[in-house]
């Protein structure tokens, strides 16, 4: 499958391509497929393990959701605190109303340190605000140093997911974008792991060691000590975050925690729920500026983007009480067959489905909140406990209220329905007619219906009806019972 184009307008949180579109695409890439049921299925079964043994897995999630929906509460007070704290030890604190101010004061920060390259370190942050584009554009050169960022950024492709963002690639794919695009690599380059990730660090060393600048996004930032939090597995985090002389966090307001002491929380949930691991390999904090170790001039970008007025819906500001451990995703029965790319936002998957809407507005992402099966997995395993199904069926009401006083298809054929329910003549009648539908059955299927019922069957087959209801198969068999 192709790439989708760079996603469209301000925080390239849409490309303008509607969820069902986009994942008859993705479902025509068989390649795609595979690729995802296996790292999927890799993931979620180490995660299950590793979650298997902390007997109070189910009280650490309850405490999760209460510190964020705590947070949420007292997001104003909390938010001063941090600016407070971060300043009083030296950092300098900027407040973003939306994607374009967010990218011109990173760009601006940039620039003024004379630097036209920065290293990155993996951000949905700074991929939401399209800061790499702005960058660019500005003549600053960013290099992503994940290793999965890299290989989205040497194939110039997209994220397909909020953990790997390369899960839609396989090793074999990966070699051949770094034989095409990466800067005096072996020739030879072979397919094994090692020998990848070998090629990955060679190529990057040389960009930590003439970094001045760095750039990060925060998965935690505590408004008691005025500390910022990055958790990562592959210690490029670390790198980025003590080499350059000057660091830019970018940090959406809703990833604030009260105190310290609830990072003992998030720090057991994170790592289990997102990679499967019992302690996360690398966990970098910061407070301030440090003389002599470190970056000496700290930026913290506070971004809203949207994240008010989410805060604003009482049933859709649970969303904000994400973590980014992709646990959703895995176990996703629409994800693991689509890939992240038919969302058609840098956040993809079940929390996509209700975060991107809210932060883009409804109408501008009007399918997403449909790309479900509200089977309620993502619930399940979610370390919060955000009642994903519960909101996608709130947005999807939202999505009706503002479709205007026109009824859509689905609207009238469902209110037929339900007035024929409501009277038993009524019902059996409407069965009687549904009965016609066996003259356009093959195999006790029907394939094609005429339109406008062909937009259903375009993809989707429907079981030929009985050839009696229960009810009359009910009066013959149980004549005297009949009243």
């Amino acid at each position: 499958m192709t790439p989708p184009t760079a996603p469209a307008g301000v925080g390239g949180l849409s490309n303008g391509m509607s969820f069902p579109d986009a994942a008859r695409l993705a479902l025509g890439d068989t390649q795609l497929r595979r690729n995802l049921r296996a790292a999927t299925g890799t993931i979620r079964a180490k995660r299950a393990s590793v979650v298997a043994e902390v007997e109070d897995w189910e009280e650490l999630r309850e405490a999760g959701r209460q510190i964020k929906a705590s947070a949420m509460n007292r997001l104003p007070e909390l938010l001063e605190q941090l600016e407070r704290e971060v300043a009083s030890r030296g950092g300098v604190v900027h407040w973003a109303r939306d994607a374009t101010e967010a990218s011109g004061i990173v760009t601006e920060l940039v620039t003024a340190t004379g630097a036209r390259s920065v290293v990155k370190v993996k951000s949905m942050a700074t991929q939401e605000i399209g800061l790499n584009e702005a960058l660019e554009a500005a003549g600053i050169a960013p290099y992503e140093t994940d290793l999965a960022e890299l290989i989205v950024q040497l194939g110039h492709d997209f994220p397909s997911h909020i953990l790997v963002p390369a899960i839609h690639r396989n090793r074999s794919e990966i070699r051949d974008i770094f034989l095409r695009e990466m800067p005096g690599v072996d020739p030879h380059l072979t397919d094994e792991p090692h020998v990848l990730a070998e090629a990955a660090r060679l190529h990057l060393r040389r960009r930590f060691l003439e970094a001045t600048v760095a750039i990060s996004g925060a998965n935690f930032g505590v408004a008691e000590t005025g500390t910022l939090v990055v958790v990562e597995s592959e210690g490029n985090g670390r790198m980025c975050l003590t080499l350059p002389e000057t660091l830019i966090t970018v940090m959406g307001i809703e990833k604030v925690v009260p105190t310290w002491g609830d990072m003992e929380v998030f720090l057991q949930l994170l790592p289990r729920s997102s990679t499967g691991e019992r302690m996360n390999p690398y966990t970098s904090m910061w407070t301030g500026v440090t003389a002599g170790d470190g970056p000496q001039a700290f930026h913290l970008v506070l971004l809203d983007n949207g994240r008010t007025a989410t805060l604003a819906d009482e049933v859709g500001r649970e969303v904000l009480h994400c973590i980014r451990c992709s646990a959703c995703l895995n176990v996703c029965p629409v994800y693991e067959r689509t890939g992240g790319h038919a969302y058609g936002s840098v956040y993809p998957g079940p929390i996509g489905a209700v975060l991107t809407p809210q932060l883009t507005g409804i109408e501008r992402s009007p399918s997403l909140p449909f790309a479900s099966t509200l089977c309620g997995a993502c619930y399940e395993v979610c370390p919060v406990k955000i009642d994903i199904p519960r909101v996608l069926v709130h947005l999807r009401a939202r999505h009706v209220e503002a479709s205007g006083p026109v009824p859509s298809p689905e609207a009238v054929v469902m209110g037929a329905t339900a007035w024929a329910m409501r009277e038993p003549r009524r019902w059996g009648l409407l069965q009687r007619i549904t009965r016609l539908g066996r003259l356009l059955s093959r195999g006790g299927w029907i394939r094609r219906l005429p339109p406008p019922l062909s937009a259903w069957t375009s993809s989707r087959d429907l079981t030929a009806p009985p050839r009696h209801t229960f009810r009359e198969w009910w009066a013959e068999n149980h004549p005297q019972d009949d009243r």
